[in-house]
């Protein structure tokens, strides 16, 4: 961070303002996962799939992001903040609208190959962006901020999808989420011109060949017991996210035989109550941290009754009634992003800014290897007539497992500026 003492301050309008682009750019990355949750029923019409076929879909999109992440957290650390941008939005922009081609199933799983390839530069930007543009104690409010932005545009795709779906196909909808990507990216490079905290300072990279491969880089990384602690924990609370969100219509439709239309609201109850958890994690946790309460037990408190609020899932398999479900469902997102949250915001404490977007990579990685995992297990679940009892309980229980985990493999928090963390990222 001494770097950027060397630039002059950013005004807030101009931080926030290229903060929201970046988070509309990010609605549009990620529209490819409703839109193919939502729309799965046209989906599985057109090519015959069975349950266990859109899992692997599923799990081959989460894969490619995930073999991305070792890459993507290095490119983003080499580029900077702002040629990042440029090359991620017009990658994963490309790759959405490639799907408007995809006439064959193999050509389905070609392209969401290369969304889940180029979709991968989003997270690691999105937190070295927080750690270039806020300072320490407000940047799990900026976290929350981000993903309630990224809840509202959730929240309008239940209605907006199956009306775009009905004028243009599934197919279209996946090409509109590209150009909506080409149209942020344009106000992004209007609006970041001449910000040098955006660009790469050669002060804070690495003194290794330019030519090094990104793997190399990782070693003291890996190395490090904290990178353990916060990638394991990831993976563990992100396949109960991912499960929501590539399942949850699918449960809807046959507990409650909805159909696409009728689906609008209840997923917009889920995605609300995402957006409304993270939102509310940042703020709580920006004003302890003002309030002078270390970002040790800010951190793991957060954590704790995010999962705390998650444990009683199982309980919605026992009510007879949709809307109570549809709450109970819509807190879950809430716990898991104050959850999820919570170990981003770990990361911009105890990661140097130079490595930032490799830690976070690599976290992604392996939260995207968690979706890999439970995608594949839950089409054979659902396939095999046991039903969403065990997946229920799995859910319940993965945040406070991933808690104990994160709590052995880390347990003091210390943010880079004290000597100490410094020297385990050394």
């Amino acid at each position: 961070m001494a770097a950027d003492h060397a630039h002059p301050p950013i005004a807030p309008r101009l931080r926030w303002s290229l903060f929201t682009v970046l988070c509309i750019a990010g609605v549009f990355n990620a529209m490819d996962r409703p839109i193919i949750a939502i729309l799965k029923p046209d989906m599985m019409a057109d090519f015959g799939w069975t349950d266990s076929d859109f899992g692997d879909l599923a799990a081959v999109t989460q894969f490619s992001a995930a073999f991305a992440f070792l890459f993507t957290g290095w490119l983003v650390d080499r580029l900077g903040v702002n040629r990042s941008m440029q090359v991620g939005a017009s990658a994963w922009s490309l790759a959405a609208m490639a799907h408007g081609w995809a006439m064959t199933t193999w050509q389905v799983v070609a392209a969401r190959v290369g969304l889940g390839v180029t979709e991968a530069v989003q997270t690691p930007l999105t937190i070295k962006t927080v750690a270039a543009l806020f300072p320490p104690d407000t940047r799990s409010f900026a976290f929350g901020f981000a993903t309630m932005l990224a809840g509202a545009g959730t929240i309008a795709m239940p209605f907006l999808i199956p009306l775009l779906a009905t004028e243009v196909g599934w197919r279209g909808a996946l090409v509109a989420g590209g150009i909506g990507g080409f149209l942020s990216l344009l106000a992004w490079i209007w609006l970041a011109h001449g910000v040098q905290q955006l660009r790469n300072d050669p002060a804070t990279a690495e003194q290794r060949p330019a030519d090094a491969p990104a793997t190399d880089r990782y070693g003291a990384i890996l190395a490090n017991r904290q990178t353990w602690g916060i990638v394991v924990a990831k993976a563990i609370s992100d396949m109960t996210w991912w499960f929501i969100n590539f399942w949850l219509a699918d449960y809807y439709r046959k507990e409650f035989g909805l159909s696409t239309l009728e689906l609008a609201v209840p997923l917009a109850i889920a995605f609300a109550g995402s957006g409304l958890g993270a939102l509310l994690a940042g703020w709580a946790s920006t004003r302890l941290l003002e309030r002078g309460v270390s970002p040790d037990r800010v951190r793991k408190g957060v954590m704790l009754v995010s999962a705390l609020i998650v444990a009683p899932l199982p309980l919605a398999l026992q009510l007879d009634s949709f809307w109570p479900v549809a709450v109970m469902i819509g807190l879950v997102m809430a716990g898991h992003q104050g959850f999820s949250l919570s170990i981003f915001s770990t990361i911009t404490d105890v990661v140097p800014q130079a490595k930032v977007g490799r830690v976070t990579a690599f976290g992604a990685f392996m939260g995207n290897m968690g979706g890999v995992a439970i995608s594949l297990v839950t089409g054979r679940v659902l396939d095999a007539g046991l039903g969403y009892v065990p997946l229920f309980v799995f859910a319940a229980a993965s945040y406070l497992i991933a808690l104990a985990w994160f709590r052995l493999l880390i347990p003091v928090i210390r943010r880079p500026e004290e000597e100490e963390a410094r020297a385990d990222f050394a």
